[in-house]
């Protein structure tokens, strides 16, 4: 609810114009016409005493300096400091995200033909570029440089005794593919590759060329950035 101190009167969402209620609204313009608090709203569905489901929505969105993008990794414990934000409502919250990941990284098919970095970039950006430790994936390709799977190796700072060639190749082996792309994510938001993450690149080559898959680049995520290994001619 929302009260005017003219008339001390409380409002609720139902009290707005049709066209201003966020559902009616995305009915009526579409979806991109929400913000962020009104996409929210609808997902949580009702607010709590004075509060209404819009008024919540910006109080989550304001739990963090980095705004919305938080909510992409927020647990529900996390979520339920918010008064009037149950478990129910944390985990409508959660699984939307969730889904929107998965929709994300995998809803294109299996049968995607990577042919430039932007392809493996436009599959990964929206979810690896808010994650807060670095995770290392693998895009396997089949000999047409089809899209295989999507596997993650490894999570937390990227060094050579957590990026292992033996896990690396494991999977691509067992699911026969042909070629792979390293991906990793930088939760600074700078995609510029550390000497390291060259280092580690250098040795995955080898690796592969020795046992006839190939590294065709690695990719590293930035926020809304990305750096090429193949574009910069390191690899």
């Amino acid at each position: 609810m929302v009260l005017d101190n003219n008339s001390n009167k409380s409002y609720t969402i139902k009290d707005l114009p049709m066209e201003e209620r966020p559902r009616e609204k995305l009915v009526k313009y579409g979806v991109g016409a929400l913000s962020n608090a009104e996409l929210i709203a609808i997902i949580i569905r009702t607010g709590y005493k004075e509060d209404t489901a819009i008024d919540l929505a910006n109080r989550l969105i304001s739990m963090d300096n980095s705004g919305i993008r938080f909510l992409s990794q927020a647990t529900v414990e996390e979520l339920t400091k918010i008064k009037g934000i149950g478990h129910c409502k944390a985990a409508q919250i959660i699984a939307a995200i969730e889904l929107g990941k998965r929709i994300s990284s995998y809803g294109v098919g299996s049968k995607l033909k990577v042919d430039s970095p932007q392809v493996v970039v436009q599959l990964l950006m929206d979810e690896m570029r808010y994650f807060n430790k670095e995770h290392f994936r693998i895009v396997l390709l089949n000999t047409k440089n089809q899209v295989i799977s999507i596997e993650e190796i490894s999570v937390g700072n990227l060094n050579s005794s957590i990026v292992h060639p033996r896990e690396v190749f494991n999977i691509a082996i067992r699911r026969s593919a042909n070629s792979i792309i390293l991906v990793h994510n930088h939760p600074s938001g700078d995609s510029t590759p550390s000497k390291e993450d060259i280092n580690i690149t250098y040795r995955l080559v080898e690796v592969g060329n020795i046992i006839g898959i190939k590294v065709l680049d690695h990719i590293i995520i930035g926020d809304n950035n990305y750096t090429s290994f193949r574009d910069k001619n390191i690899i």
